[in-house]
């Protein structure tokens, strides 16, 4: 049975094997009770993959002012009824023309496509996405972190995620992040939450810090 970070256990199990890292065990000790793995969580899977897109390549605060007003355009509509609205009516939210196309795409896809992402693998789930055309990489690891809730991903694609460990860890080179990364499987998942936790609240680690 596939295991998801969607239960206490899981949270305390991954936790528990991350504490091996002195970064980690600061990060668990210092805000380790505020993370919370599910709170991206969207059953309508056409709809977290719009919302990834809306994501894509700008800010956290202009992603959070974007998705608002977005979920204020589609409240109530069923993804059919998303798919009728004019492509400028979307983009008057702050979209541009490409990613409106993006988001239609999606939204198409998985009016033709009937998929059982729970009874998937990573790796199919994202051979099937990589195929809708505005759907790369990271979108894909977002989607299996947040939405799929798999308890093993990382992204080295997500420029945050690489500047908090830099930042973390005092050392620029990506080959030994990479290494460090490895130490923290089966649960990257766990990690990159708490590193994403790190940068967006400015709570590093020292390296004399007391844990």
């Amino acid at each position: 049975m596939l295991e998801l970070i969607d239960n206490e256990k899981v949270i305390n199990d991954a936790f528990k094997h991350l504490s091996n890292d002195k970064v980690m065990e600061f990060f668990i000790n210092s805000f380790g009770d505020k993370i919370n793995p599910n709170d991206r969580y969207n059953s309508n899977y056409a709809i977290s993959i719009c919302n990834l897109i809306i994501e894509q390549q700008i800010s956290f605060k202009a992603a959070i002012s974007i998705k608002k007003k977005f979920f204020n355009l589609i409240d109530g509509k069923s993804n059919s009824e998303i798919l009728k609205i004019p492509n400028d009516k979307i983009q008057s939210i702050g979209l541009s023309f490409r990613k409106v196309e993006y988001i239609k795409n999606v939204l198409i896809f998985f009016r033709d496509n009937k998929i059982n992402i729970n009874e998937m693998s990573n790796d199919e789930i994202t051979k099937s996405l990589i195929s809708i055309k505005g759907i790369g990489k990271w979108t894909c690891e977002m989607f299996l972190m947040f939405v799929c809730l798999r308890k093993d991903i990382f992204s080295f694609g997500d420029l945050a995620l690489v500047n908090s460990m830099k930042k973390n860890y005092c050392i620029d080179d990506l080959n030994s992040l990479k290494s460090i990364s490895e130490k923290w499987k089966p649960y990257r998942t766990i990690a990159a939450i708490l590193l994403w936790y790190s940068i967006e609240n400015n709570i590093y680690f020292q390296p004399n810090s007391s844990l």
